[in-house]
């Protein structure tokens, strides 16, 4: 299976903390950028953040940065978003997705046309 597969979304009060999971194929995974994006109530799909293949280069958008932090283990081909100090703005469709570049030396890491597999979303719905 090529797609990923995205878990752990729910309901959150504000300030409250949440940990997705995603898992890929070795295919999918393996040597490739992995990036998280969300799309929330009546707005267009935005980048939130990705890792490089190797986990020592992480890209975050402005919105996460300091409050999010991805990670990934290449023993269990998964990538993991924890979200600490979630705000109701956070609340969206969250995707994972891989990239078949290994890594990016450019901000080109947010463009979504750059990933090549995506998963089907996990909803998280922070209240106020």
């Amino acid at each position: 299976q090529a797609q990923p597969v995205e878990s752990g979304g729910g309901l959150v009060q504000a300030g409250g903390s949440l940990r997705l999971s995603c898992t890929a194929s070795v295919r999918t995974f393996t040597g490739n950028t992995m990036g998280w994006f969300r799309q929330g109530p009546g707005k267009e799909r935005e980048f939130v953040t990705a890792v490089n293949w190797s986990g020592g280069r992480t890209y975050y958008s402005d919105s996460v940065k300091g409050r999010f932090t991805i990670s990934r283990d290449n023993t269990e081909n998964t990538v993991y978003l924890q979200m600490n100090s979630l705000k109701p703005e956070d609340t969206a469709l969250y995707y994972c997705a891989a990239s078949r570049k290994p890594q990016f030396n450019d901000n080109s890491y947010s463009h979504s046309d750059e990933y090549n597999f995506w998963g089907q979303g996990t909803q998280v719905t922070v209240s106020s």
